[in-house]
């Protein structure tokens, strides 16, 4: 199949324009807007391929959107493109509902009249498949897990505007027949991740031998999902679920935030120690809270796990071992990034 993936130069879309090249015989378009975290370094291993494709532009132009559906025909389109960081929605929010909701009305909206176009098998087997966040559905307790039934409660700029853009694939859905699903994941990571999130971010500052900010005292607690594993289920999805369904998917790997950090000190110390006795924990350090930081997200990967037979691959403890290898072997790849101060900068501040 054809299968064009939006934000493919990012963290999630880049890995799994990687798997889909190497794991099967689909041929890739990537389409990204190549902002401050979209970097084609991420495609490198499969860009010379002859199955891979690639045009810079943005899903809220709707000529470019139109034309690359014409020119390239997918069978499936996996949207992927989105602003992400929390810290950054709460600076900026607009940006968020330019690209998160503008820019998603478009995609469908095209993706509609492309779909209308098709016959016979190829309109049967066409997906639009949108990848979303656990943020959608607010703030846990200590108890309960996020399912696919779970009451959209979004806090942050960032979950309100992805939450925005779920219910856009779904009126799709309901009102014109396009065949959607619908993927709402936990925090991925993994190799390539840009290092304004919490595990390459840890990973640098410590290598950097800085001080590692860890918010308020650490208790938020997250479900953590190794990006490999995420790209396998958006396959599985795309392939093989009916129209309309949604899925949770979710690696089983709950962690407060304080022991993730120390995760990666303790990795660090064994494969990279420092002289000496000391150990890079020594530099964490609390700050101040994000504003409206959620206490804990986990979700109940049941019905994925049921009804298409996926199960991740890798414990949180060897995706972490596996990111902070691939980190220390891949400086080329990170060094660059770090020449923007704003990738390793605290953000989040403008309602302080």
């Amino acid at each position: 199949m054809r299968v064009l993936v939006t934000g493919g130069a990012g963290f999630i879309g880049s890995c799994l324009a990687r798997y889909l090249i190497a794991d099967s015989s689909h041929e890739v378009l990537v389409f990204d807007k190549l902002t401050y975290a979209g970097t084609l370094t991420s495609l490198a291993p499969v860009a010379t391929h002859p199955r891979f494709h690639f045009i810079q532009a943005d899903i809220c132009d709707r000529t470019a959107v139109a034309g690359t559906f014409e020119a390239f025909s997918p069978d499936i389109i996996v949207h992927l493109a989105a602003e992400t960081h929390v810290d950054r929605s709460i600076d900026g929010p607009q940006a968020f509902i330019e690209t998160n909701l503008t820019g998603t009305s478009v995609l469908l909206q095209e993706a509609l009249r492309h779909w209308n176009r098709l016959s016979g098998g190829r309109k049967e087997s066409f997906r639009f498949h949108h990848v979303s966040t656990d943020e959608v559905f607010g703030s846990l307790g200590h108890d309960g897990y996020f399912d696919e039934t779970t009451p959209y409660d979004p806090r942050s700029p960032y979950s309100a505007s992805k939450a925005g853009s779920d219910q856009l694939v779904r009126a799709w859905w309901h009102t014109y027949g396009l065949p959607v699903t619908i993927t709402n994941c936990s925090n991925n990571f993994g190799p390539y991740h840009f290092p304004e999130k919490l595990i390459p971010l840890m990973i640098l500052k410590a290598l950097a031998g800085e001080r590692l900010p860890v918010y308020g005292k650490g208790d938020n607690v997250r479900d953590w999902l190794f990006v490999e594993d995420h790209a396998r289920a958006i396959r599985l999805v795309f392939e093989q679920a009916a129209p309309g369904q949604t899925f949770t998917v979710g690696g089983r790997s709950e962690r407060r935030n304080l022991d993730v950090v120390r995760s990666i000190c303790q990795v660090l110390d064994a494969l990279r120690p420092k002289a000496g006795s000391e150990s890079y924990a020594d530099a964490i350090e609390f700050v101040t809270d994000r504003p409206g930081h959620d206490f804990r997200y986990a979700i109940d990967s049941s019905k994925i796990e049921r009804d298409l037979g996926w199960q991740p691959v890798e414990t949180f403890e060897t995706g972490l071992l596996k990111t902070i290898q691939w980190y220390l072997q891949n400086e080329g790849w990170w060094r660059p990034l770090l020449q923007d101060r704003s990738a390793v900068q605290r953000q989040g501040l403008a309602a302080l």
